[in-house]
C-alpha cells in the first residue's frame, strides 16, 4: 500500500509497497479517505515536537471508511464512514479508571507516539471510531481538530455569565471560538495577525476582536463594560503569550492552557495569588466529546466550511507540504488519498 513517513525534520518519503497492517482483536481495518494537517505535523516537520521520534508516519485527523470491522465490531460495518479518536489509552491507569482516558499514563496518540493515518488502510481499535452517516469524509477528518477546542472549554467550564477571552486565531483557536460561542458567552479573541482576527469577524461572527500588544488589557476591560474576561483560554503554544495570559483575566478568573511548547512557563506568583486565578491544562479530548461534536456538525449548529483552505494529494506531499505549512494563509489543509 502507499504511505508516507517523515524521515527526518524537513523531509518526507513516499512509499509505494509499505505492508499492509494485520488486525489484532479488537482492531477494524479502515480506509483512509482524508486526513487533516495539524499544528502538531507542522511542528514535527519542523523539528519542534515534544515526545517525538524519527521516523513517523504522521496522520491523527482521519476521515475513513470501516473496510473490515474486525472481530469486535459492535455496532460498526463495512462502508461505515468514521472520525478516528487517535488516542490509544491502557484502560487500567488511574485517569483512565477515573474517566480521563485523554491523559492516560501510557498515552499512545497516532501520528505522534505511534505511526498514524498517512496512507491508505490503518488498523484501530474498533472503539476508536464514531460513525456518522451524514458527514463528508472532510468534515469527520476535522472532528479531533473540534474536539481539541472542545475539551479546551469543557475544562473553562464557561456560562452565558463569563467573559471568554481566547489567544491566537489558528485552527485550535478557532474551534476554541466555536464551543466557547455556544455557551452563549461573550467571546473575544486576540492575536498578533490582523488578517485572522478578520476571517473570525468575517465567518465565525466573532464581535470583538483585539490586537495582541500592550493596548490590548484597556480594550479588553472596555469590551468587558469595565472588567478583565472571566475565563482566557491560550491556544498559542507562544511560551511569550502564555506567561502573558496571567495579566489578563479578572480577579477570580481561570486560565486553560490548550497549546503546548517545549520549556517552562513563568508567572509571578503575588498577581495570581492576588486574583486567585484557577490554571488548567488541557489535552487530547475525550470520546463523548467526539460523539456531541459529530451530532453538532450534522444539525449544522458547528461550520468547518471556511476552515479548509488548502489541498493537497497524498503523493504530493514529499514536495508540497513545506510549501503549503509556510503559506501565511495557512489554516487548514486537507490531503486527499
Amino acid at each position: 500500500m502507499n504511505q508516507v513517513s517523515l524521515a527526518e525534520p524537513g523531509r518526507f518519503e513516499f512509499i509505494t509497497n509499505a505492508p499492509e497492517p494485520q488486525l489484532q482483536p479488537g482492531e477494524a481495518l479502515v480506509r483512509v479517505h482524508r486526513i487533516g494537517v495539524c499544528g502538531t505535523d507542522l511542528h514535527a516537520y519542523a523539528g519542534k515536537q515534544p515526545f517525538f521520534e524519527y521516523p513517523r508516519v504522521l496522520g491523527h485527523e482521519l476521515g475513513v471508511e470501516v473496510i473490515d470491522p474486525g472481530s469486535e465490531p459492535g455496532d460498526l460495518k463495512g462502508g461505515d464512514r468514521c472520525s478516528v479518536e487517535p488516542y490509544l489509552n491502557c484502560g487500567k491507569c488511574i485517569a483512565c479508571r477515573r474517566g480521563k482516558p485523554n491523559c492516560c499514563t501510557s498515552l499512545s496518540v497516532l501520528g505522534v507516539h505511534s505511526d498514524g493515518g498517512m496512507g491508505t488502510l490503518l488498523a484501530v481499535p474498533a472503539r476508536k471510531l464514531h460513525r456518522s452517516t451524514k458527514l463528508s469524509y472532510d468534515q469527520l477528518a476535522l472532528v479531533e481538530t473540534l474536539g481539541i477546542g472542545a475539551h479546551a472549554v469543557e475544562r473553562a467550564e464557561p456560562t452565558a455569565d463569563d467573559f471568554v477571552l481566547v489567544i491566537g486565531a489558528g485552527p485550535i483557536g478557532l474551534s476554541v471560538i466555536q464551543f466557547a460561542g455556544i455557551t452563549g458567552a461573550k467571546v473575544a479573541v486576540m492575536d498578533i495577525s490582523e488578517s485572522r482576527l478578520a476571517f473570525c469577524r468575517d465567518h465565525l461572527g466573532v464581535k470583538h476582536t483585539v490586537v495582541a500588544g500592550p493596548a490590548a488589557a484597556a480594550e479588553l476591560t472596555a469590551i468587558g463594560d469595565g472588567d478583565l474576561p472571566t475565563i482566557v483560554i491560550d491556544a498559542t503554544g507562544n511560551p511569550r503569550s502564555m506567561a502573558g495570559s496571567f495579566e489578563l483575566p479578572a480577579h477570580g478568573g481561570r486560565i486553560v492552557f490548550v497549546g503546548l511548547f517545549q520549556g517552562d512557563v513563568s508567572f509571578n506568583d503575588p498577581n495570581f495569588h492576588r486574583r486567585e486565578l484557577t490554571l488548567c491544562a488541557s489535552r487530547n479530548a475525550l470520546p463523548d466529546t467526539f460523539t456531541e461534536i459529530i451530532h453538532l456538525m450534522e444539525t449544522g449548529r458547528i461550520d468547518t466550511t471556511p476552515w479548509i483552505t488548502h489541498r493537497c494529494a497524498l503523493a504530493d506531499i514529499p514536495t508540497q507540504f513545506g510549501v503549503f505549512s509556510a503559506d501565511p494563509t495557512l489554516l487548514k489543509c486537507i490531503i486527499e488519498v
